[in-house]
């Protein structure tokens, strides 16, 4: 925060998105297109933040919510990773809507989660966000995405798995390296998870 002013944008940037989800999110309905065009088609970063931010959310105990966060987070992260000029996403992910209280409500809960974010991110060990790793981080939020569907079953995965894309996703965006590797330790926390509930190990 800007001593003795006011909090801005570039104080609390995962707060700003929760905000402009909040806007997009006031009427009866919200559909995922709402949400994600809110931010504009050159905004991958915030847009990646979206449906991790929803998939950690209340929301997650929607039937298939879960497999439709993924899926969009596939979609975006893959096209960071080939590096597309603008986002796009198919039909039958942004004409999901599901309802407007439910989604206030569950936003006011991530605020939390959010405000943390901005308290502990910062500027640091930039080489672990910076080119080759941007790509490696890309490639694991794709992976973390295409994986949600197959998980939808196996109680708290699909959440843990959206922790770490909201994890990456955040280190990417302040440049903080040290958000790069928590993320990875949660994917491995995710790993373990079902291998438990399974018996596996």
């Amino acid at each position: 925060m800007t001593r003795g002013g006011p909090a801005t944008p570039a104080d609390r940037p995962v707060g700003e998105i929760v905000d402009r989800m909040e806007q997009a999110a006031q009427g009866p309905k919200v559909s995922v297109r709402a949400l994600i065009e809110s931010f504009g088609q050159r905004s991958f970063l915030p847009a990646l933040m979206v449906p991790a931010l929803l998939v950690v959310s209340p929301l997650s105990g929607i039937p298939l919510f879960s497999s439709i966060c993924g899926l969009t987070i596939a979609f975006i992260s893959g096209q960071m990773l080939v590096s597309r000029d603008h986002l796009w996403l198919p039909d039958f992910i942004m004409d999901r809507s599901f309802r407007g209280d439910r989604a206030r409500q569950a936003l006011k809960k991530l605020r939390r989660v959010t405000d943390w974010l901005d308290r502990n991110a910062r500027a640091r060990l930039r080489v672990l966000t910076a080119l080759p790793m941007r790509k490696v981080l890309q490639g694991a939020c794709l992976l973390c995405g295409a994986a949600m569907p197959f998980l939808e079953l196996v109680p708290f995965s699909s959440s843990i798995l959206g922790g770490a894309v909201l994890s990456f996703a955040t280190g990417l965006l302040v440049r903080d390296g040290l958000f790069a590797v928590l993320g990875a330790a949660v994917v491995a926390a995710a790993v373990l998870v079902p291998m438990l509930v399974l018996g596996a190990i």
